[in-house]
């Protein structure tokens, strides 16, 4: 029986090498995901705003969709679905450019822009109906009020539950091993069943998963402190 021995995995090249691509294509993922949602969740708000009812109905049944199928069967939809019914030139194209990482990517970032753009839509609802009446009253059109006024402090009422859910897309982008991505997780389960070291292996994952979230959350900290209004206690 083999002793408790982490080292036995950093110091090996080969090991160490698949955790740290693994851990690459985590990052890959993970950023690559909140830039699309982040992006998507913005314009679903701005979409939500617009004085029109079919687009407002739109982008409802956009976040209920997205809220209500678990993310891991929209992850195998677009890869063994959409991807199938696409030509077969793009296909062949995609294949040869990490189909799986790129879908990984949209299904994570469509999924999580429905909750952004909630999270949003809540921060801008916090704020006193005055603001943006005394934004126009300076001279702001529609644009300058949202973009100068109401969106900067929509973005600072929010940032807590901004920073949640960017934990949450971290955490969730292990998902990404169902379709075949080799992201950490999928690097784990392969230096496992080479090592046959199953405790170090996954202690040495749920210190990196552990130490990136608290990273994150320690960043929006930061955020939010730098983004607290003068005066504020």
């Amino acid at each position: 029986m083999q002793g408790f021995d982490v080292t036995a995995i950093l110091l090996n090249a080969q090991l160490a090498g698949m955790l740290v691509d693994g851990f690459l294509v985590t990052l890959i993922i993970a950023t690559g995901s909140w830039l699309l949602a982040m992006s998507l969740g913005i314009l679903l708000l701005v979409i939500r705003l617009l004085p029109s009812r079919i687009a407002s109905h739109g982008v409802r049944a956009y976040v209920s969709y997205h809220s209500n199928v678990p993310t891991l069967v929209q992850l195998i939809l677009w890869y063994f679905g959409i991807f199938s019914l696409m030509p077969t030139t793009l296909q062949e194209w995609l294949s040869e450019h990490h189909a799986e990482a790129t879908f990984a990517i949209i299904g994570l970032g469509l999924c999580q822009a429905a909750y952004f753009s909630e999270d949003l839509r809540s921060g801008l609802r916090s704020i006193a109906p005055g603001q943006e009446e005394a934004a126009r009253a300076l001279g702001h059109g529609y644009v300058g009020t949202m973009r100068y006024v109401m969106l900067p402090q929509a973005f600072r009422n929010a940032l807590p539950a901004l920073v949640n859910h960017t934990v949450s897309l971290f955490k969730n982008s292990t998902l990404a091993m169902a379709i075949g991505v080799a992201e950490l997780t999928h690097a784990v389960k392969e230096v496992e069943n080479q090592s046959f070291r199953t405790f170090e292996t996954f202690l040495i994952a749920t210190l990196v998963y552990l130490a990136c979230s608290l990273v994150l959350m320690g960043i929006g900290a930061w955020l939010s402190h730098r983004a607290r209004p003068v005066g504020a206690r």
